[in-house]
């Protein structure tokens, strides 16, 4: 699952739309939407908008033995 569907499913879960979370982001809904169809987010993005929406980030490289790193 990408990262962009999992901000959809975060927006969904605090009841707000995009447009709100472009707002409390301090960027346009258009942009947002953009950087959404390219599923590109820096790790600094993605800590704004889990703060925004009162959760965390957790980023974990899976090697193919299964660790978590």
């Amino acid at each position: 699952m990408g990262v962009a569907k999992k901000i959809k499913m975060l927006v969904v879960a605090n009841e707000i739309t995009m447009k709100d979370l472009a707002e409390r982001l301090g960027t346009s809904q258009p942009n947002l939407s953009n950087k959404l169809k390219r599923d590109n987010f820096s790790e600094k993005e993605l800590e704004e908008i889990a703060a925004v929406c009162n959760a965390k980030v957790e980023i974990n490289f899976i090697t193919e033995d299964g660790t978590k790193i």
